[in-house]
This record gives structure tokens, sequence and C-alpha cells, in this order.
């Protein structure tokens, strides 16, 4: 299945951990992406995500056409270097977060995947992302 949403990953303690973030258009999906890059993340896929289910796990990569790209709005689009797929571990959804908010999580293809809202445009958003990451052990 296709997604509308971007794909990065970053390395832990188990192998790569991938977290999709999703957003209507303008939300700022791809600058988040960008922005961390320079937070030890990897691009994966920038504005659509194949996923599938391999043992039971949700997996994410690019299409064959995007693979490697990504649009960084003003400049076009661009090659980065990108990983070829990554577990999905955690879903973001772009948009106003409550202060205090409860887990939540979303199932896709079957598989329950920890939801968290973001807003992608704050400055903090890559250092949250990290944080949150790390909180799933």
């Amino acid at each position: 299945m296709i997604l509308h949403a971007g794909l990065i990953a970053r390395p832990g303690p188990d192998g790569w951990r991938g977290i999709l973030i999703e957003g209507p258009s303008g939300a700022g999906k791809s600058d988040l992406a960008l922005r961390c890059l320079d937070h030890g993340f990897r691009l994966v896929a920038d504005d659509r995500v194949v996923t599938w289910v391999s043992g039971g796990q949700l997996f994410g990569r690019a299409p064959d056409v995007l693979a490697g790209q990504m649009e960084i709005r003003g400049l076009g689009i661009r090659p980065v270097s990108a990983r070829p797929l990554a577990p999905i571990r955690l879903w973001i959804r772009l948009s106003a977060p409550e202060r205090l908010p409860d887990l939540e999580t979303v199932t896709h293809l079957g598989v329950e995947i920890p939801l968290w809202t973001l807003a992608g445009l704050e400055n903090s958003a890559p250092a949250k992302l990290s944080h949150v990451l790390d909180s799933l052990g």
C-alpha cells in the first residue's frame, strides 16, 4: 500500500528504526525530514511510502522512481543519501499536539504502531522525535 507520507530512520540498539511522518500537503513533512537528517536520521522515502508487512512487522520504502530523492521547497527535487527500507516503529501525525498526550496507536495493514502528534515546524521537533524514539526501548 502506498501512503502520502515521509519515512526517516535512525539506528537503534536493535537495528534501524523508522518513523513515518504523515500530514496534509504543505504541513512540513519534508521540512521535518530534512531537519532530522542533521540529527542522525537518514531518509528512506519522501512524499510517498510503499508499506508492507513481513514477519508481523510493518516496513516502508520509497517507490523506485522516488528513491534517493527529496523535494526541498524552494530548491526543487534533490538527491540525498537514503536507506533502501526501514521497519516502521513510530507513526507521526503533523498537527497541534496536546500538552500532555495519552499514548495512542494506529493500526496499518494489521500492525499496531505507536502514534504521536507533533507540530513538525517547531525548532525542537527533531529532538522530540529522538526522545520519543528512545522511549520505545
